[in-house]
């Protein structure tokens, strides 16, 4: 039984790849390290460094193995950043995403492909979102997510390609790069606690969130496969309990035992109100336990401490600078001095 985990030198995907390896599979991982670290990848996986937007290095990688499961979780997930960098979102998030379909088809070997998706493809839909809800995407990232969804629908129908498709939010925990500062916002506020720097919130921070531990989604992600109740379904995963980015910013401050200290920014176009229901995955999967949030910052926190902060990088490509937030302009400015 082999796996290909694509990403899995990420966040998700190496917790993924961790949990395929204990349910016994051998495990490929394909990554281009752009976003995640060779340090992620668990020990007893076969590494493979490539990019899903590379048609050969594909096509090569399913040349060179066979594969019966593909767990895709490679993607640049920024919600706020894609309304400014629209071609890298596409090209990364859906055109890379067809090349591993396509490869999956042309095998004939794959069983199930399982795709992380998301909440944005929601978009500002009444919460709890449930998997009833028609999805509006208001982002291009949950535009695209929402196309690969699409198109897996269409591959199964035309080619009978089995899929499973989960929609996480706000996912945290170790081994997270709380140096990215344009998403995961439970690492963005560790990473300046660290540095002694505030904690920078867009608008009021009464924006709510379900934020959810890792150990909560990868376990579920990872033996989906094995279950005939996943079979070419959706699931939303993650915590119901919706709390707000002020009161987050509480929390991580606590974990660190300083007070918080907090820097509010202009508000930015965002979903204000985004958390979902769990009771389908629930159904399929068996009664969840979420780790309550102070708890699992709480050991976030432990392994950020021992890691220390990460130098944050501005975006590199930026394609649309009007109405791009101050603070991510001043980065495009210091860069292109």
């Amino acid at each position: 039984m082999r796996s290909l985990v694509t990403g899995g030198a990420g966040f998700i995907g190496s917790h993924v790849a961790r949990c395929c390896l204990q349910l016994g599979h051998e495990v490929v991982v394909l990554d281009d390290l752009s976003g995640g670290f060779r340090d992620n990848i668990p020990p007893g996986a076969h590494f493979v460094r490539g990019s899903i937007t590379d048609q050969r290095t594909v096509r090569d990688l399913f040349t060179g193995f066979s594969f019966d499961y593909i767990y895709h979780l490679a993607a640049y997930a920024a919600e706020g950043l894609s309304h400014f960098i629209r071609a890298y979102n596409y090209q990364n998030n859906v055109v890379g995403s067809m090349n591993l379909i396509n490869a999956a088809v042309n095998s004939g070997t794959v069983r199930r492909f399982v795709f992380t998706s998301s909440i944005a493809v929601y978009g500002a839909a009444q919460s709890p979102m449930t998997e009833e809800t028609v999805p509006c995407p208001e982002d291009p990232y949950g535009i695209a997510k929402y196309a690969v969804e699409l198109d897996l629908r269409a591959a199964h129908e035309m080619f009978g390609l089995e899929y499973t498709i989960f929609r996480p939010h706000n996912v945290y925990g170790e081994h997270q790069n709380i140096g990215d500062r344009y998403r995961n916002v439970v690492g963005i506020f560790m990473n300046q606690v660290m540095q002694g720097k505030p904690m920078t919130i867009f608008g009021d921070g009464c924006q709510t969130r379900a934020f959810t531990y890792i150990d909560d989604v990868a376990p579920l992600i990872a033996r989906s496969v094995s279950l005939d109740s996943a079979r070419n379904e959706v699931f939303n995963i993650g915590s119901e309990t919706p709390t707000t980015v002020r009161r987050l910013a509480e929390i991580v401050a606590s974990a660190f035992e300083v007070e918080p200290k907090i820097e509010f920014l202009e508000a930015r176009k965002e979903v204000v109100h985004a958390f979902s229901s769990s009771r389908k995955i629930e159904e399929a999967f068996g009664r969840q336990n979420y780790v309550p949030l102070c708890e699992g910052v709480r050991r976030m926190a432990r392994w950020a401490k021992t890691h220390g902060p990460r130098k944050t990088k501005p975006f590199t490509g930026i394609e649309v600078m009007h109405r791009l937030p101050a603070s991510w302009r001043s980065d495009f400015a210091e860069r292109t001095k």
